[in-house]
C-alpha cells in the first residue's frame, strides 16, 4: 500500500495489489472520516493503523462510495464507525455483493475473512457530513454503477471522484448518458484536486481536460461500437481499435487501460447487436439503418 498527504488532513492510500484502486481519509479534531477502503485485509490493516496513530478522536465515519468489492471489502475493519453509503449501494451489498464475495473467496484465499457490512446509515442523493470544521458532501454520481456516489471536501474543494473519475472510464455494467451526466456535473464544482477510484491524483491543471476526455471517449466509443455492430463487423475489430485513437493514454495504471478500453467496446458492441437482432425479430426484416436506442 501507498500513502499521499494530498492536504494538511487529507490522506489518499493506494493499493499496491489490485488496479491502484483509492482510499481517502479526513482527519478532524472531532474524528476522521474514510472514504472507502481497500479491498485486500493486510492493506486496509496497514490504513486503519496509521489513521489511528495520526487522530486522536479516532475514526467516527466510513463513507462506501459504491458496493464493488476493491471499494468496500474492508469496511468490517472500522467497527467502531458509522458506515454510511447510497441506499442503492445497501441493495446490492445485500445480494449481488455478497454472492460476488462468495465467489471471490473461492478464488483468492487472501479474502476468506471478509464480511460484508451493510450500512446502517443511507441516503438519496446528497448527504452532508460537518466535523472539524469540515464540510463533506457525499453526491449521487451513477454511471460506472448504479449506485455510486462522490465525495466532496467543500473547504479543500478535493474530490474523491471513485470510478466516476479514472484514468479511462469504465463501462461494462454501467449506463453511458448516466456517466457523461455525472461527469458534467462534476465540471460544475470548483476543483483543486481529484482522486481518481483507481490510479494518481489528478491537481487543478488537470482537472478540466481530464473531465472533458472522458466525456469525449464515451461518445467516441458509442460511435464506434454502433458503426461496428450496424456494419455487423466481427467482434475481433474491436479488439484492433486502440485506446488512444479514442481520445485516452495507454499510459496510467502500467497499461492495464487499455483492456478496460477493449472490454468497455466489446460490451456495447454486444448490446447493440442485441438491440439490432430484436428490432429485425420483431419487424420481420432487417434494416441496416437502425440505431438501437442509448442504454
Amino acid at each position: 500500500m501507498q500513502r499521499e498527504r494530498i492536504a494538511d488532513d487529507t490522506y489518499v492510500f493506494t493499493s499496491d495489489l489490485y488496479l491502484e484502486v483509492t482510499a481517502g481519509a479526513i482527519l478532524t479534531p472531532e474524528g476522521t472520516v474514510v472514504i472507502d477502503t481497500l479491498p485486500f485485509p493486510q492493506e486496509t490493516r496497514q490504513m486503519r493503523e496509521l489513521l489511528l496513530k495520526l487522530s486522536p478522536a479516532g475514526i467516527r465515519y466510513v463513507l462506501l462510495t459504491h458496493s464493488h468489492g476493491d471499494h468496500s471489502y474492508g469496511s468490517y475493519l472500522f467497527p467502531e464507525a458509522e458506515l454510511i453509503a447510497h441506499r442503492r449501494c445497501w441493495e446490492l451489498l445485500q445480494t449481488v455483493g455478497r454472492q460476488a464475495l462468495r465467489k471471490a473467496q473461492a478464488e483468492t484465499p487472501e479474502l476468506a475473512e471478509v464480511e460484508i457490512r451493510l450500512p446502517p446509515m443511507v441516503f438519496e442523493e446528497v448527504l452532508t457530513l460537518r466535523l472539524g470544521g469540515k464540510t463533506i458532501q457525499a453526491m449521487y454520481s451513477p454511471g460506472h454503477a448504479p449506485d455510486l456516489s462522490i465525495v466532496y471536501v467543500r473547504e479543500d474543494r478535493i474530490l474523491f471522484g471513485s470510478d466516476t473519475v479514472m484514468p479511462v472510464p469504465y463501462i461494462v455494467g454501467g449506463n453511458i448518458p448516466a456517466l457523461i451526466n455525472s461527469l458534467r456535473m462534476l465540471r460544475e464544482l470548483p476543483i483543486e484536486a481529484i482522486v481518481q477510484g483507481h490510479g494518481r491524483v489528478l491537481l487543478r491543471g488537470e482537472v478540466r481536460e481530464t473531465l472533458d476526455s472522458s466525456i469525449k471517449y464515451l461518445q467516441n466509443i458509442v460511435h464506434i461500437a454502433r458503426e461496428k455492430a450496424e456494419a455487423r463487423a466481427p467482434r475481433r475489430e474491436l479488439l484492433k481499435i486502440d485506446i488512444e485513437a479514442c481520445g485516452k493514454s495507454r499510459i496510467p495504471l502500467d497499461g492495464l487501460v487499455q483492456r478496460l478500453h477493449q472490454a468497455n467496446l466489446l460490451y456495447l458492441y454486444d448490446r447493440y447487436r442485441a438491440e439490432l437482432e430484436r428490432c429485425e425479430s420483431s419487424s420481420g426484416n432487417a434494416d441496416p439503418g437502425t440505431r438501437p436506442p442509448d442504454q
